[in-house]
């Protein structure tokens, strides 16, 4: 398989989804949101899925389905949790090139009003401060490019994927 995919990382609200929909039209690529993905093979939703297993059981799950994922000329939105899963990174990194959509702890907070109903996967009496505190060694240790959103709108961020995509042409 070819290295002709993007996938999208990063925290919750950073706007993977909507990024990578738009982005995907943009270059006439496909586009995998690894989240329904995951709803789908286990039919039910992500919360219920965390619920269900806790976050480690989540984690194990996330991790499965996306080291099975197999695309060509997609944009693939991962969840935020993906990146503890270091199976499922290698393959994405096998099959992509990871872009980290990264966003100051600020703008996220305030992105992120209900982050209980969108499936985030959050341990025992931690905060998000916490949360993005552990995760972003993360994003940057897998990252291949980093795309900083800091007071960029969705067009912007596509903008600068695009022009990152055209000028080191990392994919045919």
């Amino acid at each position: 398989m070819k290295k002709n995919n993007i996938v999208l990382i990063g925290m919750p609200g950073v706007g993977k989804s909507t990024v990578g929909v738009i982005l995907a039209k943009v270059l006439g690529y496909g586009f995998i949101d690894a989240d329904l993905v995951i709803q789908e093979k286990e039919g039910k939703l992500l919360h219920e899925i965390i619920e269900e297993v806790g976050a480690e059981g989540f984690i194990e799950v996330e991790e499965r389905v996306n080291s099975r994922i197999e695309a060509e000329h997609a944009i693939i939105a991962t969840g935020g949790s993906v990146v503890y899963g270091a199976r499922a990174m290698e393959h994405l990194r096998e099959i992509g090139v990871i872009v980290y959509l990264k966003l100051p702890f600020d703008e996220l907070s305030r992105r992120l009003q209900d982050i209980k109903g969108r499936g985030v996967v959050l341990k025992s009496g931690q905060t998000l401060r916490d949360l993005y505190e552990e995760r972003v060694p993360l994003y940057e240790k897998y990252a291949d490019i980093t795309v900083d959103e800091h007071n960029l709108n969705v067009e912007e961020t596509i903008e600068k994927i695009v022009e990152l995509k055209d000028k080191r042409s990392w994919i045919k």
